[in-house]
């Protein structure tokens, strides 16, 4: 059946229209969602598509002692479009009504809920808005553990993004602009197991962040980023004490980026690099595996931080969190990651020459 097509309030508008997808129906992303859209500032920046439960929203909103502020259509209706004026219109997709609003944890059911809602969200980014097209993807987490249960090989968003977009490269990229914090951290390797760093730490591995987020920082408006390369092992391997890949891999990556004009420095201790004095030096740090990268940032933005997915044809932003099973359902949980998602995405779209495009038309 086609997607239902897009009544914009006014063809005029200049506000680009995002997606949410709810992610895991058994943790926190509904209540992130409803909590960020509740939020007057956040919900005028843009106009909004989620994919995902009514059922699990309306829920989220009662304990949040909130109004519904959102048209609900099913996602498949025959409908000659769904109307944007309401600012908010929610998608329902009732055939997974039945997980309910009390089961907390992963489950197949969840895993193919959450897979649902992120390819059609996909899909809606290669149309026009006009024809029910999202302007960007905004994803609330999934359970991997979900996705294998639903039959899904893939470790988490990124890597599905990559394969359905057919990108050639792609990186995570975390940034946290709060007050008296501006970082920005993009990582070499991503849900891999630590064992396995060995043969996946490549030249080409740690290359590609650095100019994925080089280019990503000048669209951002950095015109020369100044990055810093984390080591891999203790003391950045101290000359070949502690390890060789800091010589054998990583010093050439970052020749190769200098090759190319690119401001990189490194490689550095990772233990003293997100130090207040040397993050102030630096405009981009690449780490290089998960917890390298992500330890630094949640202690210091947990509650702001935003995950930007690099090198894809289409714009997507994340909470830097998970489904945070342990408090789902019970208004434990703080949108403030979703709002800075939101708010990512919708300045990202603004740059984007397709949205300056439509809004020349």
């Amino acid at each position: 059946m086609p997607r239902p097509s897009l009544n914009l309030p006014d063809p005029l508008d200049r506000k680009p229209v995002i997606g949410i997808t709810l992610g895991e129906p058994g943790g926190i992303g509904a209540e992130v969602i409803v909590k960020a859209l509740a939020d007057p500032e956040v919900r005028g920046m843009a106009r909004f598509v989620v994919y995902g439960l009514n059922e699990l929203m309306a829920y989220a909103a009662d304990l949040a002692e909130l109004d519904v502020f959102w048209h609900r259509l099913q996602h498949d209706s025959p409908r000659a479009g769904y109307d944007l004026t309401h600012g908010v219109v929610v998608l329902d997709y009732d055939e997974f009504s039945l997980l309910s609003t009390h089961d907390h944890g992963p489950s197949k059911r969840g895993g193919q809920a959450s897979m649902r809602f992120l390819d059609d969200a996909i899909a809606a980014t290669r149309l026009e808005v006009e024809q029910g097209g999202i302007d960007a993807v905004v994803t609330a987490p999934i359970c991997k553990e979900s996705w294998k249960l639903g039959g899904f090989r893939f470790p988490g968003h990124t890597e599905l993004l990559q394969n359905r977009s057919k990108a050639k490269r792609v990186a995570m990229l975390f940034r946290a602009q709060t007050a008296g914090l501006d970082l920005n951290v993009v990582l070499a390797t991503i849900h891999v197991p630590l064992m396995d760093l060995r043969n996946l730490l490549t030249i080409g591995a740690v290359f590609d962040p650095i100019d994925l987020g080089n280019a990503a920082l000048k669209r951002l408006g950095i015109a020369k980023p100044r990055i810093a390369v984390c080591g891999l092992n203790p003391h950045a391997g101290e000359n070949g004490q502690f390890g060789d890949e800091e010589q054998r891999v990583i010093t050439p990556a970052i020749e190769m980026a200098r090759s190319l004009g690119i401001d990189v420095s490194g490689p550095f201790p990772a233990d003293t690099l997100f130090t207040p004095g040397m993050r102030k030096k630096y405009d981009l740090i690449v780490a290089m595996y998960h917890d390298q990268g992500l330890i630094p940032v949640k202690m210091l933005a947990f509650d702001d931080a935003v995950n930007v997915t690099l090198g894809l044809p289409l714009i997507r932003t994340s909470v830097d969190h998970g489904t945070a099973f342990n408090i789902a359902g019970q208004n434990k949980a703080n949108a403030g990651s979703m709002k800075a998602a939101i708010r990512e995405a919708v300045a990202m779209c603004r740059g984007s020459s397709k949205f300056q495009a439509r809004n020349a038309k």
